[in-house]
């Protein structure tokens, strides 16, 4: 093992130890996506381990799901502060708490997984290539038209031009911030919604498709979690009327 690898090994080690607390302490209802392991830590290092010796390849699934979802959750996160700033719902402001730390959390496990397999946080794929027909075909209504081409975190593209599937638009995120109180609730639940069914449909993908045992088991709850804020979402909703 050379010493490059042996280095990736150690920080991803200590990262996973304190990924795994994280995610236990914050996922005491199956918030924002969360994933309950059940593995100890050397068994979960044992799995590591052996990844860093035989990683997933550039093009595989494991790698396009670790990419793709980084920036997937990083619009949850930015969501779920803004609502914070707009609304005195303390339900509403805490469901956004524990999406922003929960995704937060698993945005630096899967930083953590491209490192420790040697490959880049980017790339110049288009997203969601590495999904299967199926997968894609789950996304029902989230799913970006066959063959069309979606522009990455840095492309300019115009104001109804989601980044990605389930993704809100420029201008949905620019109506968000412009409201207040119980409109503003309204439609950030409309909006995690449609984000969560997208993510959960990535996740369940990878589930189904993933090489690495960390992979699947994060992504499946991922799977759990949203479904589970899906269904409280839609009842807060109703409550209000929309």
């Amino acid at each position: 093992m050379t010493l490059r690898i042996r280095k990736a090994a150690l920080a991803v080690s200590v990262a996973a130890l304190f990924g795994l607390t994280g995610l236990t302490a914050c996922s005491s209802d199956g918030g924002g996506g969360g994933s309950r392991t059940t593995a100890s830590p050397p068994v979960m290092l044992g799995v590591l381990a052996a990844e860093v010796k035989d990683p997933p390849s550039d093009t595989s699934v494991d790698a396009g799901f670790a990419r793709d979802m980084q920036a997937h959750h990083a619009q949850a996160v930015a969501m779920s502060f803004t609502i914070r700033d707009l609304t005195g719902d303390e339900s509403v402001r805490m469901l956004a708490y524990d999406i922003a730390t929960t995704q937060q959390n698993q945005i630096g496990q899967m930083t953590g997984w491209l490192d420790m397999w040697g490959l880049t946080q980017t790339t110049t794929r288009p997203p969601m290539e590495w999904m299967s027909p199926a997968g894609m075909a789950a996304m029902g209504g989230h799913a970006m038209t066959p063959g069309a081409t979606v522009p990455g975190p840095s492309a300019t593209s115009g104001p109804d031009v989601p980044q990605m599937p389930g993704m809100a638009t420029k201008a949905q995120l620019d109506r968000l911030a412009a409201l207040r109180g119980v409109e503003a609730e309204v439609l950030f639940l409309q909006l995690m919604i449609t984000h969560h069914q997208a993510g959960a449909a990535m996740a369940q993908d990878a589930v189904d498709h993933a090489r690495s045992q960390v992979v699947r088991d994060l992504a499946k709850g991922m799977v759990n979690g949203q479904n589970a804020e899906i269904a409280q979402m839609r009842g807060w909703l109703a409550l209000r009327g929309a």
